[in-house]
């Protein structure tokens, strides 16, 4: 269990309102029905579950907070212990050690080829770790079905990842328009258009291909896929690279105010540390395969860790080797 940030490093517990003007009233459920430690009912994957009656937050930027906590402390949701991986004589991660929080917004720094996406990997399944524990919502991640474990998850690609041959909405709705959670064609176009808006793009560009789009309007497209679903984490690679600084501050606003407003899990990846100062609510410096700094974004600039400050900085001196 990670202890909650406190109210300076937590935009969340600031009482800010809600992004876009809208009033959250709903609360949300662990996921799984049961009721939390001290006796805070769970309700279901959805919003206004059996465990939120009588529960109401007017005005809240994360209404599911409450029942992700227990007596100020938050649950984790995603818990990496010791992972190591290797491929062949090159040891990525070398006992990477990481918990983040229900609801809060992870960011992972570091170099290029330090192994945050492997991490990433990892958590996913994609790449199974040589040894090491990692454990979603307290369960190994490695047991269950599988596509159960999948669909609680949301991924922004850093290059976009949208299938060329298929129009906007269909890759908005993706997942939606097969496997277990399929749903008919014309609500999957209708909820494809909803997060449309959602993320600033008219319903005009459903109809559109990628190859139509700008690069700042497939990278918004691929928030709206990344969010279609409800997932409970959501997992952004790179989210502003090749963007421009405008472009790029719209995109780590809208992803600030979307995980803020469906309570959801964020973990991000990136250079760009305008991104880490907008997104995050606590930072991790990932270096030679293990975490060196971890901590609020508020106590960032003043971590006294070498390999951070050389990171923040820039600076070709330092302990950080400035060719690998």
């Amino acid at each position: 269990l990670a202890s909650s940030p406190t109210c300076s490093q937590n935009p969340r517990e600031r009482g800010d309102s809600s992004p876009d003007g809208i009033e959250c009233s709903t609360t949300r459920g662990t996921g799984d029905g049961a009721p939390l430690p001290g006796g805070t009912g769970g309700g279901g994957k959805g919003d206004g579950g059996e465990g939120s009656q009588g529960v109401e937050h007017r005005g809240c930027s994360d209404p599911g907070r409450q029942l992700r906590s227990h007596r100020g402390i938050l649950l984790a949701m995603i818990r990496m212990e010791n992972v190591h991986k290797a491929f062949g004589d090159n040891h990525v991660l070398q006992g990477m050690n990481l918990e983040i929080s229900k609801g809060t917004s992870m960011v992972i720094i570091g170099g290029s080829g330090t192994g945050k996406s492997v991490a990433l990997k990892c958590i996913l399944g994609l790449i199974k770790p040589d040894s090491g524990m990692i454990y979603v919502d307290g369960k190994d991640a490695t047991k269950g079905d599988r596509d159960a474990f999948l669909a609680r998850f949301g991924m922004l690609f850093q290059g976009g990842a949208l299938f060329d041959s298929l129009p906007v909405w269909q890759n908005v709705a993706f997942r939606l328009l097969r496997g277990p959670m399929k749903q008919p064609a014309e609500y999957a176009r209708e909820i494809a258009i909803d997060k449309l808006r959602r993320v600033g793009l008219r319903a005009k560009v459903a109809d559109l291909y990628p190859s139509e789009l700008s690069g700042g309007m497939q990278k918004r497209v691929g928030l709206a896929r990344a969010i279609a679903a409800e997932p409970e984490i959501i997992f952004f690679d790179e989210p502003t690279t090749g963007l421009d600084p405008i472009m790029s501050g719209v995109i780590n606003d809208l992803i600030r105010e979307i995980v803020t407003e469906m309570g959801a899990t964020a973990m991000t990846i990136t250079h760009d540390m305008s991104s880490v100062r907008a997104i995050a609510d606590n930072v991790a410096m990932l270096h030679d395969g293990v975490i060196q700094w971890t901590g609020p974004v508020g106590q960032m600039d003043a971590s006294g860790d070498p390999y951070l400050e050389q990171f923040i900085s820039g600076s070709a001196e330092g302990p950080i080797e400035a060719v690998r």
